[in-house]
């Protein structure tokens, strides 16, 4: 472990946030599995990194009732409903779009189901690879809206002013000319409740 990172896990800790560093995916993967109990329900918001790692397929291959939405076959109604469930699950499992030096936690959102999970679980699990750290807030900021959005714009085909040449056009970003990703943003500086969120940091490079 790095300095940064060990340095990080220390931030957290005066910020009542649980760091966790795993080297490679299957050790974040397998870490999820050991804090999340085989009873619990589980939601989630949509996540590259989830789905590098792997983990939603483990956690419904070994019977946990996961709140999924992006199942096939389910249709938008079901989606949302899920989406709901979800947010008011046992654990809510998430990937930030950025993370500070300091510790801050940076999440952008279209609809805000995904801001409500983490806002509202009982039990937050957010896994982030070492590549989404920045150097501060204001970078962190930059980095969701800059360089993570317009990537996610582009897997998901979403008619934002980014799509096509990934440069970000906020001041113009609006209906009904474009469909806005990073409508809402929520900053999580620190928690009250000691263990309600608990990050596993991977040390690779994960999602955008």
């Amino acid at each position: 472990m790095d300095q940064r990172v060990d340095n990080l896990i220390k931030n957290w800790q005066h910020r009542y946030i649980s760091g966790i560093y795993c080297v490679d995916k299957k050790e974040a993967a397998d870490r999820i599995l050991e804090i999340i109990p085989g009873d619990a329900s589980v939601g989630l918001s949509g996540s590259v990194t989830l789905e590098e790692i792997g983990i939603i397929k483990a956690l419904e291959a070994r019977g946990t009732n996961v709140f999924n939405q992006y199942r096939p076959g389910v249709s938008r109604e079901e989606g949302l409903d899920l989406r709901k469930k979800g947010a008011r699950a046992d654990y809510y499992l998430t990937s930030a779009n950025a993370i500070s030096e300091k510790g801050e936690l940076v999440f952008f959102s279209a609809y805000g189901q995904r801001i409500a999970g983490i806002s509202s679980a009982k039990n937050l699990i957010v896994v982030c690879g070492i590549n989404k750290i920045t150097p501060n807030l204001e970078e962190a900021l930059q980095r969701a809206r800059q360089y993570a959005t317009p990537l996610n714009c582009k897997r998901l085909n979403w008619a934002s002013a980014c799509l096509k040449d990934g440069i970000c056009r906020k001041e113009i970003c609006l209906l009904p000319d474009y469909k806005r990703m990073c409508s809402q943003v929520l900053v999580i500086e620190a928690e009250t409740a000691p263990e309600r969120v608990k990050v596993i940091l991977v040390g690779e490079k994960l999602g955008f």
